[in-house]
């Protein structure tokens, strides 16, 4: 366990605009910064950090927290996974107390894949300069014009031709078993015996966005073997579909030259990179997928593909035009010559000549695609009318409407058409689209537990991931604590007449007056999830922290959920819904001393609902005796519902509507 002073250094030293830059490029604007949000798609940045605060928040997804928060979402990984990342980011070291067996249990399967995979890594190294290892994976590299720099730069290693040799050294150097065939190392057969996932092969480490190596891609010398390239299976720590080679080294130069170069080979990557142009990922061979699209779009919108010139590179291009397309990028195609791959041809050329061969090739996808296909369709004109629907229904697949409208003027120039007949196709599979993803959503409806229908007529979404057991009370337990988070500790300056005014000298708090009506009225907030944010935020006023350290606290709270909803609820944008009494008054304390009773009285008044729909739902079984008694006490509550509507100002409202 990580000690309490540990954590404390940790939350304070980490910076949320350093902690998040590694991940997201951020611009300046004001006193905060703005991106695309990593957590979700979206062509509009609304994903804000401000420093002065040590938030991060997302006005489209609606995610919020802390650096630790940020690191846990994105990273996918525990409350102290994500301090264990901070320490060794700031290079604060951690001397953990004494953890039971269970606890060690439950957070060592993850950093032991982690610490096999960096073992694999250091032998795999380690064995390149072996006598195997330099006759075959070294004498390979050479021959492909790798530099030992290069090697180094970017551990490339030998897996060596022994059934076991991996097993056998990281057993003796203590590793378990379990870990290495968990990460992806080691391969447990039918008959119980195990033997190394990789064998002879040159080996390409992956690493995640971090820089941890989670995986293996491995190229075999043998002209025998039908399986060229070899990829760790999925894991705990690392899914195939989830990350390109490279990632880590080029983030940094993508995100500073607002582009990405996309190769499907590992050497295509490596030979790139070793010639200068570092902005380069790798699909590992396999097909281009959505995560690893959304994966570039965290640090550019433009992609530049560039495959080989063969007819595989092509068609591949191809697939992955649509993909990148419908997630609001820029794609570019750069067809390379027919024999050639990007390995061949920058070993070929230099930095200069490459260079210059990108900017004057790269085509649009309608360039690429019209000159491809109409070598094929020649004259006749139903070929040509399938490119050009082809093509229409490409630019379908584009999100955004002003980009569809410039490439169908660029389609309808160049093929001599109106533009209209474009606009009927896109429109059409448009359609299409739109319903297949209904039809999406309504299965995954199915799928997944539905909602209590809202008794409240204005009633908003709830905060993503978080369950209400009463959602008619749910809104009003947000406003309650949107005003102690953002005014907790603010004090309430009531006037002499007022029925809350104690004394000059003694004087409410928005917090103290908020739970003082609760406990006189003996309730407490319904939803769970809020009343944990309610009461971890009355422990730490009871402390005597002031607003700034209770909030600074909550963010960066063991609970996930408390930590979530403490970002989510103290933001600006947030509305409240007493928010309407507030309009015309401009003093922050005149906002105050109406808007907390205000918000105190509406809830009230929901209680007094929830009741009131509980007994009209027991009307239908009850007895004739049972039932007057019921219709008596839903008059006594109407009265008071009466009541608390007019101290909020809710029936005056309503009568004028």
């Amino acid at each position: 366990m990580i000690p309490q002073e540990t954590v404390n250094l940790i939350v304070d030293t980490a910076r949320i605009e350093e902690v998040v830059g590694d991940f997201v490029t951020l611009k300046r604007r004001g006193a905060s910064f703005v991106a695309c949000c990593p957590f979700h798609n979206e062509k509009t940045p609304s994903f804000y950090v401000t420093p002065s605060k040590g938030i991060f928040k997302c006005f489209g997804c609606g995610k919020a927290g802390s650096a630790v928060g940020f690191v846990m979402e994105h990273e996918h990984c525990s409350y102290v996974e994500a301090l264990r990342y901070l320490a060794q980011k700031y290079h604060i070291e951690i001397k953990e107390e004494e953890l039971s067996a269970d606890e060690i249990v439950r957070r060592q399967h993850r950093e032991s894949l982690l610490l096999v995979s960096d073992f694999a890594q250091q032998f795999y190294v380690s064995q390149l300069q072996s006598p195997e290892g330099r006759a075959l994976g070294y004498r390979y590299l050479q021959g492909r014009g790798v530099t030992d720099d290069t090697i180094r730069r970017f551990g490339l290693g030998w897996a060596p031709s022994g059934r076991t040799a991996l097993l056998d050294a990281a057993t003796a150097a203590g590793y378990k078993l379990e870990y290495l065939v968990d990460a992806g190392l080691v391969v447990r057969h039918e008959d119980g015996t195990c033997s190394d996932k990789f064998r002879e092969r040159v080996l390409f480490p992956i690493h995640s966005l971090s820089g941890r190596v989670i995986a293996y891609s491995g190229r075999t010398l043998r002209s025998d073997n039908p399986v060229k390239y070899l990829n760790s299976p999925d894991t705990e720590i690392y899914t195939k579909g989830r990350i390109l080679l490279g990632i880590w080294e080029a983030k940094a130069e993508i995100a500073r030259q607002d582009k990405c170069i996309l190769v499907e080979g590992n050497l295509d990557m490596v030979t790139l990179h070793q010639l200068g142009i570092t902005n380069v990922v790798a699909s590992c061979g396999t097909a281009l997928t959505v995560e690893q699209i959304r994966l570039i779009h965290k640090f550019t919108e433009n992609i530049t593909m560039m495959y080989d010139g063969d007819a595989a590179g092509i068609h591949a291009a191809m697939r992955g035009i649509n993909l990148v397309l419908a997630e609001g990028l820029n794609v570019k195609i750069v067809l390379l010559p027919e024999g050639e791959d990007p390995d061949s041809f920058s070993r070929k050329h230099t930095l200069a000549e490459v260079q210059a061969f990108l900017a004057e090739g790269e085509r649009d996808f309608i360039g690429c695609k019209s000159e491809l296909l109409l070598a094929e369709a020649g004259e006749d004109p139903l070929k040509k009318a399938a490119l050009i629907n082809d093509i229409a229904d490409t630019i379908a697949q584009i999100p955004d409407a002003v980009k569809r409208a410039v490439y169908v003027e660029t389609t309808a120039v160049r093929f001599g058409i109106e533009s209209g007949i474009l606009f009927d196709r896109i429109a059409v599979m448009r359609r299409k689209m739109q319903e297949e993803a209904r039809r999406e959503a309504s299965r995954s409806r199915r799928d997944d537990t539905p909602a209590a229908p809202s008794q409240e007529p204005d009633a908003v979404p709830q905060e993503a991931g978080v369950p209400e057991e009463n959602r008619t009370l749910a809104r009003v337990e947000q406003d309650l604590l949107y005003l102690l988070l953002r005014h907790g500790c603010d004090t309430l300056e009531f006037e002499s007449d007022s029925p809350h005014y104690i004394s000059e000298e003694e004087k409410w708090t928005v917090a103290g007056f908020i739970r003082n009506a609760l406990q006189e009225d003996g309730s407490h907030l319904s939803n769970s999830a809020y009343r944990k944010v309610y009461e971890a935020y009355g422990r730490l006023y009871d402390e005597g922290l002031d607003a700034e350290g209770i909030l600074h606290r909550l963010l960066n709270d063991p609970d996930v959920q408390v930590a979530r909803l403490s970002a989510q609820l103290s933001t600006e944008k947030y509305p409240l819904t007493v928010q309407r009494f507030a309009a015309s008054l401009t003093a922050t304390a005149s906002w105050l001393v109406q808007v907390v009773p205000k918000s105190i009285f509406v809830y009230h008044e929901k209680r007094i609902q929830v009741e009131m729909d509980r007994l009209r739902r027991s009307l239908a079984t009850a007895t004739a005796e049972q039932q007057t008694e019921i219709l008596n006490q839903l008059k006594r509550l109407q009265t008071a519902q009466r009541k608390a509507r007019r101290l909020s100002g809710r029936e005056k409202m309503n009568d004028r509507k």
